[in-house]
C-alpha cells in the first residue's frame, strides 16, 4: 500500500534532503511543528522506509577520485543465471557507485568513479572484461559535471497533477496598475 504524505511530511523530507544534520528543534521550527510531533513524524518516515539512511556527500576531487566513467554493459545472455553472475560481481566493486538494469540496446549502465583514466583502464582490462557473462562494454568519460543532486522532488499530489498538465499551483504576483 502506498504511503500517504501530507504537506508537513513533504516539507520534512525536503528539509532533510537539504541538510540531514539539521537539529530536530530547527526542523520543527521550519515545518511549523513543535519538536516532539516533528520527531515522531521523522521516526515514522524512517520506519516506513521512506528515509532509508543519512549520509555525508564527499568531494571526489578532494579525495583524488575525480574521473567519472559511464559504462554501458551488454551480457552474452539475459538468463537469470547470467544476470546474477554479473550483478553479484558488480556489487563487490567499490569504484562502481551506481548500476542500473536498463531497457533498450544495453543491459546495464554503470557509474564508475576512479582517480584517473589509467585506473579505469586497469579496472576494465583486469576485471570488468573478465566477468563471465559480459559480452560488450562501451565507456564514456565525463569531462565535467554540470548538475548533481541527491534530492528527490517531494511534491503534493495536487502539484504533481498540475505539473503534468503544465499548470502552476504557485500563487501569482499581482500586477500593480
Amino acid at each position: 500500500m502506498p504511503i500517504q504524505f501530507d504537506e508537513i511530511d513533504r516539507h520534512i523530507l525536503q528539509e532533510l534532503q537539504e541538510d540531514a544534520r539539521i537539529s530536530n528543534r530547527e526542523l520543527a521550527s521550519r515545518v511549523g511543528l513543535s519538536p516532539a510531533p516533528c520527531l515522531r513524524r521523522v521516526r515514522q518516515l524512517e520506519q516506513a522506509g521512506v528515509i532509508q539512511k543519512y549520509v555525508a556527500l564527499l568531494d571526489p576531487i578532494a579525495l583524488h577520485v575525480g574521473v567519472t566513467v559511464f559504462v554501458e554493459v551488454s551480457l552474452d545472455q539475459q538468463t537469470q543465471e547470467r544476470v546474477e553472475i554479473f550483478e553479484k560481481a558488480i556489487a563487490r566493486r567499490e569504484e562502481v557507485l551506481e548500476c542500473y538494469l536498463m531497457s533498450g540496446e544495453i543491459d546495464y549502465l554503470l557509474r564508475v568513479v576512479v582517480p584517473d583514466v589509467a585506473t579505469y583502464e586497469r579496472f576494465l582490462k583486469e576485471w570488468l572484461a573478465r566477468v563471465e557473462s559480459v559480452a560488450k562494454i562501451k565507456a564514456n568519460v565525463a569531462f565535467r559535471q554540470i548538475k548533481y543532486s541527491t534530492s528527490l522532488a517531494v511534491e503534493s499530489t495536487r502539484e504533481a497533477e498540475s505539473a503534468a498538465r503544465g499548470v502552476s499551483t504557485r500563487p501569482q504576483k499581482r500586477r500593480r496598475r
